[in-house]
């Protein structure tokens, strides 16, 4: 696990400056406290940070082949490289270091960028070709490595994190319009925006050539909701099981102490169960928890870890909210609103404390149908042509109800009347698009509100048109990407600590994306098959626990903690003359808040998010 970061330059511009490249790396030295390498010649800048994993005495990057003509460097890791590598043996090549890292890049060696379909993993990568003077960037199948690009005719900058390329003086800072106005629906930028509209991401299962000043994409991978399994359920959940154990199996694979995250859940549960298989020693398991009993998981955890026989660490934490965010607000280096980037932060740092990498849970609602969101859509789903006069009824109903009764009434028909995207979009938002057209004119509403993160979610479906099909392909596109995995990404690498996700196992995900909705879904419930599964190693209470987000009490932080900082933020000159926001929509919503008791927690977050991010990357005020 590591980060990287370069400069590629086109013929006839000035050599890089390695000085450059040094701030590129030193700026994402928590990515990789462990080592540090840096190529530089008269086209070309590779950096990396590294956090030692695999091969700890040997694995030193970049790596270099064919005469020192190909250069790599690379963030994640390998699971299936020891296989790879025999065939490459056998192939005649041959290697100086146990690192999957050379084996990525003997692979492109032998088979060019064919080698990243057959890479079971989580990877950025980088590779220099001196000999055909092009720059290969690469990211895994999902999006859990995170890869930024910026180019022009005149040159070629990336890294895992946004903050690397700032450090050039010449990296395009205007912001983009879409990429806020996503930001305020869904609390995060989608791929491929970055805030900065010259900045982008490159998407997951996709890779990049850069050559004489021009760059062309290519996708190597696309997961498929169809055909659906012709296996009947005993069948499936034969081979669920035998996928699970495998994935799991797959990713302990590490030369350094691990455990896992354990919230208690069914996912993380799972995976703890399944390690515990695997090891001739206790796992060791981590979860935190506030002393608001609503944002506490602690006895469900607990249940569980005895249940298993983990070595269980525990922590009741009562954090510093302000400094916490300030920080967070420079790990993220966009505008992020996911407010469980709190507790994610927060337990990675209690696992860092006794391990250096966990696995996670991670995956494992897009992959069997386990977000509420998806059922109460459903539902909806269900009204079939009716759903029109329904919405007509709800929308009359809310204007005479009282609020807020009647305001959730008249979101309900609204939501009824839009598009099935939008419809499906408008749940995963986390502000209303009315809201967020108040507090920023400039970012539009009503039709296509919620459409930026959409690029062709039908090319996943196939022949599938089932509703929950369709919602898993935009969660694929978007959500666990641009939320989820950012979330785990940033915050574990926030504690110089390695997050691995069994769920996102290649083979694991297509078959589950293959089961029947009745194998996701069935009582009303969702995980159905996976329930079914993990019902032989886990207590009765975790299977039957209602699902609940790693959630923080954002409605008493701003009537405590962080009432002063929004307060003043809002009201600061710098927060009016800037005019991302409407301070005046803004202090509206404090108010509420404060006064009338309306929870506008959600909102607030998203909006001091927004203002503390600017003070730290336009105006470079505060530290990290």
């Amino acid at each position: 696990m590591c980060g990287i970061a370069g400069l590629v330059v086109a013929p006839g511009q000035p050599a890089p400056d390695p000085a450059l490249g040094l701030r590129m790396n030193s700026v994402i030295h928590h990515r990789g406290p462990d080592d540090g390498g840096l190529h530089h010649d008269d086209r070309a800048l590779l950096g990396m940070r590294r956090l030692s994993i695999i091969d700890v005495g040997g694995g030193h990057q970049p790596i270099y082949a064919a005469n020192g003509q190909v250069c790599i460097v690379f963030n994640g890791e390998i699971y299936n490289y020891r296989e790879l590598r025999e065939g490459l043996e056998r192939d005649g090549h041959q290697f100086s270091t146990h690192s999957d890292t050379e084996v990525v890049l003997q692979g492109f060696l032998r088979d060019g960028v064919g080698i990243f379909e057959q890479l079971d993993g989580m990877f950025g990568v980088a590779i220099w070709d001196k000999r055909s003077r092009e720059l290969i960037l690469t990211r895994d199948r999902f999006g859990e490595k995170p890869l930024y690009y910026a180019h022009d005719e005149r040159r070629l900058l990336f890294g895992s994190e946004l903050k690397s390329l700032l450090q050039s003086p010449d990296c395009p800072r205007d912001l983009d319009n879409d990429a806020l106005r996503a930001y305020l629906t869904y609390g995060y930028v989608p791929c491929p925006y970055s805030v900065f509209s010259g900045v982008r991401k490159l998407p997951p299962a996709h890779w990049l050539r850069y050559r004489d000043g021009r760059i062309d994409l290519h996708r190597y991978w696309q997961p498929s909701l169809s055909p659906k399994t012709v296996l009947d359920e005993t069948e499936a959940a034969m081979e669920l099981e035998r996928l699970l154990d495998r994935a799991v199996a797959s990713r302990l694979v590490s030369d350094v102490p691990f455990g896992a995250f354990l919230s208690g859940g069914l996912d993380s549960s799972a995976v703890v169960a399944l390690m515990a298989r695997h090891l001739d020693r206790p796992v060791k398991t981590f979860t935190i928890g506030f002393r608001e009993a609503a944002y506490n998981e602690l006895d469900d955890a607990r249940r569980v870890a005895n249940h298993l026989g983990t070595e269980h660490h525990e922590l009741v934490v009562e954090p510093d909210a302000v400094e916490l965010l300030y920080k967070l607000v420079w790990h993220f280096d966009e505008p992020f609103a996911d407010s469980s980037a709190v507790p994610t932060f927060l337990v990675s740092q209690l696992a860092r404390q006794h391990v250096k990498m966990v696995l996670t849970g991670d995956g494992g609602d897009e992959m069997f149908g386990g977000y509420d969101r998806y059922l109460r859509l459903l539902k909806l789903e269900r009204l079939g042509g009716l759903r029109r006069p329904v919405a007509t009824l709800l929308e009359l109903a809310g204007r005479v109800a009282p609020n807020p009764h009647g305001e959730r009434l008249r979101r309900v028909g609204e939501r009824l009347q839009l598009p099935f995207e939008e419809r499906y979009l408008s749940g995963v938002a986390v502000m209303r698009s009315d809201i967020a057209g108040r507090l920023r004119p400039q970012a539009g509403g009503g039709s296509h509100f919620y459409l930026p993160v959409l690029d062709d979610p039908d090319s996943m479906l196939g022949a599938s048109d089932e509703p929950l099909d369709r919602m898993v392909a935009i969660d694929l596109q978007s959500y666990l990407p641009d939320d989820i995995l950012v979330k785990m990404d940033r915050m574990s690498m926030a504690a110089s600590l390695e997050g691995r996700s069994p769920f996102l196992q290649p083979d694991l995900a297509q078959f589950a994306l293959s089961l029947p909705v009745q194998y996701r879904i069935r009582d009303g419930r969702g995980k159905h098959l996976l329930r079914e599964v993990a019902g032989k190693w886990l207590p009765p209470r975790t299977l039957s626990k209602p699902k609940q987000g790693f959630a923080i009490p954002l409605a008493d932080w701003f009537r405590g903690p962080l009432r002063t900082l929004a307060a003043d933020t809002f009201a600061s000159r710098a927060f009016r003359e800037r005019g991302l926001l409407h301070p005046q929509e803004a202090q509206t919503l404090l108010h509420d808040h404060l006064y009338h008791d309306i929870d506008r927690g959600e909102a607030l977050w998203q909006s001091l998010c927004l203002e503390l991010w600017a003070q730290r990357f336009l105006d470079g005020v505060g530290g990290d």
